[in-house]
């Protein structure tokens, strides 16, 4: 018997109008260099469109950037859109310029991790495998 680990699906999204892209490229480069398989969906997303991406690539995670402010408005609405669709076992995470007063809400609202500039990969990376499991599929894909 295999007990191969599955690759765990990350998808990487940048909401909203906020175009700058190095944080979100960055992670999307480190967690592929961990073993993960990451779906990176560029700039300007809406909620639907990533929920719909996540959806469609059977994404174990969901990592927004944001830069721009909405991160509170963003993470709300696709945390939202996850449960409508019957996706709840998925999980956000988020990425940017997060002040510090507005990451208990976000945990509070279901956000189950958030990377602010300087935080450790290595921490992300963790938390993802904690999170998403790597091994309830023996198919090694």
């Amino acid at each position: 018997m295999s007990s191969v680990k599955r690759k765990i699906k990350v998808l990487i999204a940048k909401p909203g109008l906020d175009g700058h892209e190095a944080g979100a490229k960055l992670i999307a480069r480190v967690l592929a260099n961990a073993g993960m398989e990451v779906i990176y969906t560029g700039p300007r997303q809406s909620p639907e469109g990533i929920v719909a991406a996540a959806m469609q690539e059977s994404a174990d995670v969901i990592g927004i950037s944001i830069l721009s402010g909405t991160h509170l408005e963003f993470s709300e609405r696709i945390l939202s859109l996850l449960r409508e669709k019957g996706m709840a076992t998925v999980q956000l995470i988020v990425g940017g310029i997060i002040p510090p007063l507005d990451i208990p809400v976000l945990e509070k609202m279901g956000v189950k991790g958030v990377f602010v500039p300087g935080s450790d990969t290595r921490d992300a990376i963790k938390l993802i495998e904690k999170i998403a499991g790597g091994d309830s599929d023996s198919t090694g894909q």
